[in-house]
Parts: C-alpha cells; structure tokens; sequence
C-alpha cells in the first residue's frame, strides 16, 4: 500500500518592477534641447550682443550715470518690496491657513490675481486709484511709493503660495505643548512656527526680489519713467533700444541677469542645506 503525499502547490511572489522615475536618454535629451532653445540660446545671444564693444564697452554701458541710477532705483524698491512682503504674506498666509471666516475661498483665490492679470492692467488700476485724478486722494504717480505699491501688487503672491503649504503642515500639538507650559503667542510663534517657516519665507521673499527687478508691465505707467528718480532697469533697457543702443540695453540686461541668477542661486543653496538638515534631523 503506497502512502500518497499531499503536496502543497507553492506560490511563489510575482516580481514587482523596479520603479526608477528615470525618464532615460530620451527624456534628458528632450529636456535639454527644450531648455537650450527656450534658455540657453537667447541668454547666448544677449550675451555676444552686449559685448560686441568689448570688455570696455561693456562696462562703460553698464556703469553710465542713468544706467547706474535705474539700477539703485531697481534694487531700493525690490528690496523694500520683498520685505513688506515678508511680512504680509506670512500674515495673510496665516489667516488663510488658521482662521475661518466668510468669503475665505474668494480671499484664497484672489491672491493668485497678479500671476493671471496682465501686469499693465494692475498699472492702469493703481493710475487711475493713485494718480492724478485719484478718487481717495491718495497721489502716488511718478514717485517711488508708486513703484512700491505697484512692485508689491504682482510679488505678494510668491511669499503666500511659498508659505501657506508649510504652514498647513506645521504640527499643532507642539503649539499645544508649549501653551500649556505657560508660553505666550509670541513666544510660541518665534519658538516653534517661525523656523519651521524660515526657510519658506525666505525662498518667497528671493522669489519676490527676483521677480520685482524685471518688472516693467506694472510700474510703467504708475512709475513716470523719470530718469534718476522712478525709472527702473526694464524702462532703462526699452529707452535705449528706442534711441538705437542695442549693445547697451544687452549689457544692461545682462547685469540685471546676473543679479537675478544670483539671487536664485543663493535661494537654492539655502533650500539643499535646509532639506540636508531635516534629513539628518
């Protein structure tokens, strides 16, 4: 008599496929060409452009008196603007992220507006509010509060969006913790909220700075184009292609590059160190 030996059938896993997110050869070509069309080459372009009088030529067109006032004027408003906007944007971020009140979705949506209007129908907006004719008797044309107001219009979007995520992610019960010790609001914001913030506020204030000293839709009729007092890089740059200075408005256009470039790089160096810290942490 034979035994018979009931034997189990073994099921073996499928194997998974390795998931890599690498898009291959194809993609990163695809990818380069893109960025070299769109990028590289108009930036190659300027570039030979603003040095077709040398060195020397280039640095003459870049340090004249006008074009070095157009770029203090520049900077002194995108500075300011990005600081205001510090400040705001972390508020209204807060409010749209911690409080709750009627017409919050409309007031969530609204911040948004200056990325889908045209920047000359914000200028036209603050002329007719601001200007001359101002119904609230409020006159700001052709002065560099103008130019603020008009600045901070179309950058106060990068500071929201930039923080409002973080702020949402922020653990309460760590505020919770520290109220019950006795910690006071203050306290428990520059404590615990603000350096988780940090880093958000600051990536949005350089986004901001980087967008304000390109602008031009915006300020060029609020601002007055007036030389040495309200006109900023980008009216400098149009007013020397119109009198027929190419190369001056390419050197020009490359130092404001630079400076954008720079701004950009730091921001990106501080966001890796950040990320490389909450990692170790």
């Amino acid at each position: 008599m034979t035994d018979t030996i009931e034997r189990t059938p073994v099921t073996r896993k499928p194997k998974l496929a390795r998931v890599t997110g690498s898009v291959g050869p194809l993609g990163i070509g695809v990818a380069t060409l893109w960025l070299s069309i769109i990028v590289l080459l108009p930036l190659a372009a300027l570039t030979v452009t603003a040095f077709d009088d040398g060195i020397a030529g280039f640095w003459d067109a870049i340090t004249a008196p006008v074009a070095l006032a157009s770029l203090r004027v520049t900077l002194f408003a995108s500075i300011v603007v990005a600081l205001i906007n510090v400040v705001m944007g972390t508020i209204i971020a807060w409010v749209l992220v911690r409080d709750e009140f009627p017409g919050k979705r409309i007031v969530n949506a609204m911040i948004d507006l200056p990325f889908a209007l045209p920047t000359i129908v914000a200028s036209i907006v603050l002329l007719s509010l601001y200007g001359p004719q101002s119904p609230i008797d409020i006159h700001l044309n052709a002065t560099q509060p103008g130019l603020i107001v008009a600045l901070a219009f179309v950058t106060l979007p990068f500071v929201v969006r930039s923080v409002q995520p973080v702020l949402m992610e922020v653990d309460r019960e760590v505020e919770e913790a520290a109220a019950s010790l006795g910690a006071s609001n203050w306290t428990i914001f520059r404590s615990v909220v603000l350096p988780t913030l940090a880093p958000a506020v600051i990536s949005g204030a350089g986004l901001a700075f980087a967008r304000a000293i390109g602008e031009y839709g915006s300020v060029v009729l609020i601002g007055g184009n007036i030389p040495r007092v309200t006109q900023v890089t980008s009216q400098y740059i149009q007013q020397q292609i119109e009198i027929d200075r190419p190369t001056n408005a390419a050197a020009v256009s490359v130092a404001l590059l630079l400076i954008a470039f720079v701004t950009l790089f730091v921001l990106r160096l501080f966001s890796s160190r950040g990320q490389r810290r909450e990692e170790r942490g």
